[in-house]
């Protein structure tokens, strides 16, 4: 199996951005290669994202998907577990099969299929239930994704952590390698959601013109940006509210000395607000709106662990923060990892950790 990696310049629209890949062929090698893979008629192309897949995973996926079936291809996306329902709106007619649910179909797709995307997720681990299916692909696998530190279990690995999203890296991908005319109202509507999202409505994650860029290129494509966003941000359940409301009221603590906040709730708490997924959707995002703070920590009960959310204003890393206590990683300012302690344990390990930080969080800048 060929492993084609680079680190290089690119041009990307005009711009000149550098692509993370890992090993040794040029820019023009990695994309020469991408293109000929596609470029083979009617293949059965398989798109998989991350466990608890959020917007930039389902847009990314819907968005790469309907570009290859515009091609000719015939596309599947498969993901590990449900996603929440202010994601199943999408215009797109290609079929999104929950591998949890359907795991006898999704495992013989996976076994016919030429090729395989792995999209928005660094490390096979982050599709759980999926990461043996996925390791034991022996066909063409791609990677396109933007969080750092990728592990080597593809073929042709595009890793950018520089992007907003993997979805404006594909809409880069995809033009790089001639095909931005298949760029459609329904990928361009997955597209434009993926970059909303991870964005949290173009107000982080944006480094450079390039993000607007690529939006104001979907925008061309007829997408409704407004519709898109009521969809996603105005179409929640009245229990989701309510549990909103329960945490910022009853289950957030406050520590203005370290300028950070927590939020925590258990599985009793999320079953009386008949919790549904992508309930908890951006609470973790609150306690930043509160003066002077600059970290914010969520954590969640599971059926056998503790889920870890974090998230910073400026300078501070909540990706090093989570890597290096538990468990996980994700970007500068927005970070996600477990444990398998107790949820008290948990919130507890993290209180007793901010005295630790106290300095590189009150010399934080915004």
């Amino acid at each position: 199996m060929r492993k084609d990696a680079f680190a290089h310049e690119a041009d990307f629209l005009s711009l000149s951005i550098q692509i993370f890949v890992v090993l040794k062929n040029t820019v023009n090698e990695i994309f020469t290669s991408l293109e000929a893979l596609v470029s083979h008629p009617k293949q059965k192309i398989v798109v998989v994202t991350h466990e608890n897949p959020d917007g930039d995973a389902i847009g990314s996926a819907i968005g790469l998907g309907e570009v290859l079936k515009n091609v000719g291809h015939d596309v599947k996306i498969i993901v590990p577990n449900d996603y929440p329902a202010f994601l199943q709106w999408f215009s797109s007619e290609l079929e999104i099969l929950i591998y949890e649910r359907k795991k006898n179909r999704c495992k013989t797709i996976l076994q016919d299929a030429q090729v395989l995307f792995c999209l928005d997720f660094n490390e096979p681990k982050r599709t759980a239930r999926m990461e043996r299916a996925i390791l034991e692909f022996s066909n063409q696998k791609v990677l396109i994704d933007h969080h750092p530190y990728p592990s080597d279990f593809c073929n042709l690995m595009i890793s950018e952590p520089g992007y907003s999203s993997t979805a404006e890296l594909v809409f880069d991908v995809v033009s790089r390698i001639n095909l931005s005319g298949y760029v459609n109202h329904d990928a361009a509507e997955g597209l434009f959601t993926g970059i909303m999202t991870d964005t949290g409505c173009f107000s982080h994650n944006i480094s450079r013109p390039n993000t607007f860029q690529v939006v104001a290129k979907l925008m061309e494509a007829g997408i409704d940006s407004e519709k898109i966003h009521a969809a996603v941000y105005h179409n929640f359940s009245a229990q989701r509210m309510q549990l909103l409301g329960h945490c910022l009221a009853e289950k957030m603590q406050v520590f203005p000395e370290y300028r950070a906040a927590v939020i925590w709730l258990s599985q009793k708490e999320l079953q009386e607000y008949k919790f549904q997924p992508g309930d908890t959707e951006g609470f973790v995002n609150y306690p930043l709106s509160i003066n002077n703070i600059v970290f914010s920590a969520l954590f969640i009960e599971k059926k056998d662990y503790v889920k870890a959310s974090f998230r910073s204003k400026g300078s501070f890393p909540v990706n090093e923060f989570s890597r290096e206590h538990f468990s996980g990683g994700g970007h500068r300012n927005a970070a996600g990892g477990e444990t398998k302690i107790s949820l008290d344990e948990s919130v507890e390990k993290f209180k007793q950790l901010l005295s630790d930080y106290k300095h590189q969080l009150l010399e934080t800048t915004i």
